[in-house]
């Protein structure tokens, strides 16, 4: 009995750590805060649009009062599918994650609006996400994937008042610099012939020509957006790959892999990087489709900037580098939870 009673001490002393160091225990972590009838954590957001009220998807995993990462998927129009992989990864470091279909993605409302789709808009969406999922800037981490990028920077340039973190994955901070990227150097990465063949399908418009994918997905997409040969991509990516809403992509994209024609060819916030104080963490890759030397100096235009290169991934190197990606974002996510402002890598 003389043994159990400092053993009873220390296990105590060892839960009140693990919950002080912002990691719950597992009966914490997995409690239920549902009312009522329990959905799994799905939650239906409304919305307020200039074009009315609409409901967008939402998902929450786990409970950690200090840590809440709200995902921003890339597209624009694609689907929180490709986030998944998170799931192999953050529940084990008590890390609470919240799924989000932005408006007009596979599982929300998709209002056929073309004035809805415009950065401004989303990123009032987003705010009105937070409120409804009581985030704020003692755990609300906000990490957004390409478009979702974008996105997340322009939330910050407006909102960094209600942020702990914010987290940039694979997206410069510049368009034009982006068509520069993929002109004079991902293009060159393709065998000249090809290139031309791609080209001139582009300039007649066949963006839904079979040949013209499979062009892109042998000599781009297994070189630069995911690194795995197609036929092996894994179930979430090919899911959120089929869903995404081809008219909001093309109507802000464009068509064209090489470069950005739609409304956000002339978005640039390089300048603007240096007002975001909050710590914040650029995500890059050696392959990627994004310069990851770019993203490499935006860590050191923001006032509290951290910068993970990712050596074997590309665009999507949360899925071709998972190790290096989610074990340098998981460690900036606890230093910055422990009260740090910049992590070393």
């Amino acid at each position: 009995m003389f043994r159990l009673i400092p053993l009873l001490a220390v296990v105590s002393i060892f839960l009140f750590a693990c919950a002080k160091r912002g990691k719950p225990t597992l009966e914490e972590y997995f409690r239920p805060e549902e009312a009522k009838v329990k959905t799994g954590g799905v939650k239906l957001i409304s919305v307020q649009t200039p074009k009315g009220t609409f409901k967008v998807w939402t998902k929450k995993f786990g409970n950690n009062p200090r840590i809440k990462v709200l995902l921003l998927h890339g597209g624009p129009g694609s689907t929180h599918e490709y986030w998944e992989c998170v799931e192999s990864f953050f529940p084990q470091e008590g890390i609470e994650f919240i799924y989000y279909d932005q408006l007009g993605s596979w599982y929300s409302d998709q209002p056929d609006d073309s004035s809805l789709w415009v950065t401004e808009r989303f990123v009032e969406e987003v705010e009105q996400v937070r409120k409804a999922l009581g985030l704020n800037k003692d755990n609300f981490y906000l990490l957004g994937h390409s478009w979702g990028g974008i996105l997340a920077i322009e939330y910050a340039l407006k909102y960094q008042e209600n942020l702990k973190a914010l987290i940039i994955s694979n997206m410069m901070s510049s368009c034009p610099e982006y068509d520069r990227y993929a002109d004079e150097v991902l293009s060159k990465d393709i065998p000249p012939e090809v290139l031309k063949q791609i080209r001139d399908f582009e300039a007649k418009g066949e963006y839904k020509n079979p040949k013209y994918m499979e062009l892109l997905l042998k000599h781009y997409y297994v070189k630069h957006v995911l690194r795995i040969p197609v036929e092996e991509w894994p179930d979430p990516v090919v899911r959120a790959f089929n869903h995404t809403n081809e008219k909001i992509y093309v109507l802000m994209q464009g068509p064209s892999e090489f470069g950005i024609s739609g409304r956000l060819e002339k978005w640039d916030r390089s300048k603007d990087l240096n007002k975001i104080k909050v710590p914040t963490l650029v995500i890059g890759a050696r392959y990627d489709t994004m310069d990851p030397e770019h993203m490499k100096w935006m860590a050191t235009q923001v006032q509290n900037g951290s910068y993970l290169f990712c050596p074997n991934g590309s665009h999507m190197c949360m899925y071709d580098d998972q190790e290096n990606y989610f074990r340098g974002l998981i460690k900036f996510i606890k230093e910055v939870d422990a009260g740090k402002k910049k992590v070393e890598f």
